[in-house]
């Protein structure tokens, strides 16, 4: 065999062996590449599959937050309620206990001591006693009156309607002719209650007392200033 087909031959063996190197090098390539690809998507995977986890771990614990605080917002509103309520009503009982300023219609009825020159005999018979005050005042309890001040006392369920000599108390305050009472509630049946023939305020005019009696549409009774006190009245346990 000559030279030139010797180098010819060799050429051939280099070129094919060139080939194969190749071969395997883009083979070796072609697998790293591969496994790395793989690699990188497991991890891709994984780190998915663990935000998709804490994800749906904080929108579940989303979710009980706002279960709670719906919760709480409905005790919050069912205590406003409850606290507007107890106001409404701490206000109706201040309001019957004397302790507000009321006001409303009603009646003014004033009671004066006979004039001096229509007296004969026995003076005392010509001038407003306690008694004629308490009388008036049941009369008009008796009718709803829902309010009632003599002389600017409020009258409560502890009043004192009393006469020592010729001074007349009411709340321990000393008050004298002429005595303005005023009265709260339905204006037709406190009228009626009072004037209606043979009822006390036509035996106080015939005794001789000055009466007259008032509409109004908006009377003010003040409040009670004084204090309750109960002692022998006692809470059950």
């Amino acid at each position: 065999m000559n030279q030139k087909k010797i180098g010819i031959l060799l050429g051939i063996m280099c070129m094919l062996l060139t080939i194969g190197i190749c071969v395997q090098i883009k083979t070796v390539n072609d697998s790293s590449t591969g496994v790395g690809k793989t690699q990188v998507e497991n991890e891709l995977r994984n780190s998915v599959l663990k935000w998709k986890e804490r994800y749906e771990s904080m929108y579940q614990e989303q979710e009980k937050k706002e279960e709670e605080l719906a919760i709480l917002r409905q005790e919050a509103s069912n205590q406003d309620t409850d606290s507007v309520n107890l106001s409404k009503e701490l206000e109706k009982m201040n309001a019957l206990l004397g302790y507000h300023e009321v006001h409303g219609q009603g009646l003014i009825i004033t009671l004066k001591d006979a004039n001096s020159n229509m007296v004969s005999g026995n003076a005392s018979d010509y001038i407003v006693h306690d008694g004629d005050l308490i009388e008036v005042v049941n009369a008009l309890k008796n009718a709803g009156a829902e309010a009632i001040s003599i002389n600017g006392e409020r009258i409560v369920n502890t009043t004192a309607i009393t006469c020592a000599g010729n001074v007349t108390k009411v709340n321990g305050e000393k008050i004298g002719s002429p005595f303005q009472i005023k009265a709260i509630g339905l204006t037709e049946k406190l009228n009626g209650a009072l004037t209606m023939p043979g009822g006390y305020l036509e035996l106080l005019e015939t005794d001789g007392v000055q009466v007259n009696v008032e509409e109004a549409q908006d009377i003010i009774i003040p409040k009670y200033n004084g204090v309750y006190k109960f002692e022998y009245a006692k809470n059950m346990e």
